[in-house]
C-alpha cells in the first residue's frame, strides 16, 4: 500500500518505519527537518507539506499533538486532497469530542475514518507493538486493520468514532491511579520494615498484583526493568500521562461521570509535573513518598 503518515515525532517516527519495514510505500511529513531526515533514512519518501504527502495515497496514518492539531491539519490538508478511497486513521490522543467531529467532518466528504489511539510507548512503537484502541464503522475498522497491524501486536475494535479515544484515557486513568497506589504501597511496606523485593514477591503473586507493579515497577532494581533503573528517564513521560488524566477529566464531565479517584490522581500528576518533573516516566510520581533507594 501506499500510505501518507503525517507526524513523525518519537511515536510517529517508528510507526513510519514499521511500515516500511512491512513493504508498505509510506509518503512522510513533518514541520521538524530533523523528524524527516531521520524518516528518510528508514526508507521513507519525505515531503513539504501534508497536501503533498496525501496525494494519490490509499491510507493517511497521523500522530499528532493534540485535538486541535488534528482537526486543522485534517480539515485544512487531508479531507478533500488525500483520495476519497483512502482510509484515514488518527493514532493521536485527543478528546473524544475532537475525534468524533473530525470522523463526521471525514465521512461527510465520503471518507472513512477511524480513531486509532495506542498503548506501548516508545519502545513499543519502534519494536511494533502497540497495541491499538480502534473507534470507526466496522467497514472503516476492517480497512484500517491491515496498516495497524504493521505497527503493532493488537488491534481492537471499541465501536464507534472516538470510541478509541475513550478506551484510552480510561485505560491510562487507571493505570495511572494503579501507579500511585503501587508506589503508596511500596513506600509504605518499606517505612513498617518491610523490604521492597520482598514485599514484591509477595504481593506480585497475591490479590494486590497490577501491571504498575509486576512490568512496570517503580522501585529500582525490583522486578523487571523499567525506566525506575534507569532513574526514570525514558518510558512514558509525567507530562504525557498528565495531558491524558485532563482528558480524562474532561471526558468524565462531559459525561457526568464520577471519578474521585481518578481526579486525585489527575491533581497529584498536577503537582509532580508542576515541580518540574514532566519530563521523568510517570512511575517517577514515587519520589514524592520519599522512598528510599
Amino acid at each position: 500500500m501506499k500510505i501518507a503518515f503525517i507526524g513523525l515525532g518519537n511515536m510517529g517516527g517508528g510507526m513510519a518505519a514499521n511500515l516500511v519495514k512491512a513493504g508498505h510505500e509510506v509518503n512522510a511529513f513533518d514541520l521538524s527537518q530533523e523528524a524527516l531526515d531521520r524518516a528518510k533514512a528508514t526508507g521513507c519518501a519525505t515531503f513539504g507539506s501534508a497536501r503533498a504527502a496525501v496525494e494519490g495515497v490509499d491510507a493517511v496514518v497521523s500522530m499528532l499533538p493534540n485535538g486541535a492539531i488534528v482537526r486543522d491539519v485534517y480539515t485544512s490538508d487531508i479531507i478533500g486532497h488525500a483520495p476519497t478511497g483512502a482510509i484515514l486513521i488518527d493514532c493521536s490522543t485527543i478528546d473524544v469530542a475532537t475525534a468524533r467531529h473530525v470522523a463526521q467532518a471525514a465521512a461527510e466528504a465520503g471518507y472513512s475514518m477511524v480513531d486509532a489511539p495506542v498503548s506501548g510507548g516508545i519502545a513499543a512503537a519502534e519494536g511494533g507493538t502497540l497495541t491499538f484502541m480502534v473507534g470507526g464503522t466496522e467497514t472503516a475498522f476492517n480497512d484500517a486493520e491491515t496498516v495497524l497491524k504493521s505497527m503493532g501486536k493488537a488491534v481492537i475494535y471499541a465501536g464507534d468514532a472516538g470510541n478509541g479515544q475513550a478506551a484510552k484515557i480510561c485505560n491510562n486513568m487507571l493505570l495511572a491511579i494503579h501507579m500511585i497506589g503501587t508506589a503508596e504501597a511500596f513506600t509504605m511496606a518499606q517505612k513498617l520494615g518491610l523490604d521492597p523485593q520482598i514485599f514484591y514477591d509477595i504481593s506480585s503473586v497475591s490479590s494486590g498484583q497490577n501491571w504498575s507493579m509486576t512490568s512496570y515497577c517503580p522501585v529500582p532494581g525490583v522486578g523487571p526493568k523499567s525506566p525506575s533503573d534507569n532513574d526514570y528517564k525514558g518510558g512514558f513521560a509525567t507530562a504525557l500521562m498528565l495531558k491524558d488524566l485532563r482528558l480524562a477529566m474532561a471526558a468524565a464531565e462531559e459525561a457526568d461521570a464520577a471519578v474521585p479517584i481518578g481526579s486525585r490522581a489527575a491533581s497529584l500528576y498536577e503537582d509532580f509535573a508542576g515541580a518540574g518533573n514532566g519530563g521523568l516516566d510517570f512511575s517517577a510520581i514515587i519520589r514524592t513518598y520519599g522512598l528510599r533507594g
